[in-house]
């Protein structure tokens, strides 16, 4: 096994590192002080380790997890939206961590413990297969913060889960377990907290001992039965982003996340 990270280390904000094992590069989201929070040099890495999955012929399968007690709360909204925040430059060849430009096309497990919100099950749902702990808590909160999701989630949720439950929890906002993850889709097993990454690099060996052509293929005709109408969906992100990124309540919704009191929607 061997240690690269994705791009420059720092001792005062969290990273994205990888380790080879084998055929299966196991990716780790490493900023458990912040909840495993997304700063933008972390998307930047987080991109970086998913191309190198995609384009070494080597590596066969990947692994996404994350350090600590929970997966990701998300975005820094800070270093993301707020005032004179410089948003990840991902270059246009690299692979989209959300799968909306370029999708990588090798087999993904990702493993989830904690919490695992807004971004975090957007980058799950571009993956393959998810383990979860049983301790795992799901939301997907954008509406809550007056924006909309912006990673995949208004159309991947309603392929795994179908339209009821996508709409259910995409418009409640609402928090729910691993059994309720389990159940519509988003998950695909569910673990004791702690041998959640364990079973997800199981679950990666087993795909490696695989040829690694078929698996690849195998997952591109699949892609190729719902590529039309994501190809739509993702069409569809800039102008939900237009509508709704400059408006009052995505302004009261980001100030509200920091000033960290509920917010107060006027609808426009």
């Amino acid at each position: 096994m061997t240690e690269t990270p994705a791009i420059a280390e720092t001792a005062v904000q969290g990273r994205v590192r990888s380790e080879r094992h084998d055929h299966v590069l196991k990716i780790v989201i490493d900023n458990p002080a912040k909840k495993n929070a997304f700063i933008p040099e972390m998307m930047a890495e987080l991109a970086a380790a998913m191309t190198e999955l995609d384009r070494d012929p080597d590596l066969w399968v990947g692994v996404i997890c994350a350090e600590g007690d929970h997966f990701t709360a998300g975005l820094d909204m800070p270093k993301f939206f707020g005032p004179g925040a410089q948003p990840s430059q991902i270059p246009d060849d690299h692979i989209d961590p959300f799968g909306l430009r370029n999708r990588c096309r090798k087999p993904v497990v990702t493993a989830v413990q904690g919490i695992c919100f807004t971004v975090g099950i957007e980058m799950a749902l571009a993956g393959d297969i998810v383990v979860a702990a049983d301790d795992a808590r799901f939301c997907q909160m954008e509406a809550r913060r007056g924006i909309a999701p912006l990673g995949g989630a208004h159309f991947r949720y309603i392929s795994r889960a179908g339209w009821g439950n996508a709409m259910y929890h995409l418009m409640l906002c609402d928090e729910f377990g691993a059994a309720e993850a389990y159940r519509i889709g988003l998950v695909q097993e569910v673990t004791p907290p702690g041998r959640q990454v364990e079973r997800a690099m199981e679950i990666a060996r087993l795909i490696a001992a695989n040829a690694p052509l078929g698996v690849q293929v195998t997952k591109e005709a699949g892609r190729k039965f719902i590529e039309a109408g994501e190809a739509a969906a993702v069409a569809a992100i800039p102008a939900i982003r237009e509508r709704v990124m400059g408006t009052a309540d995505a302004a009261e919704g980001i100030r509200s996340f920091v000033e960290r009191r509920a917010a107060v929607f006027q609808g426009r």
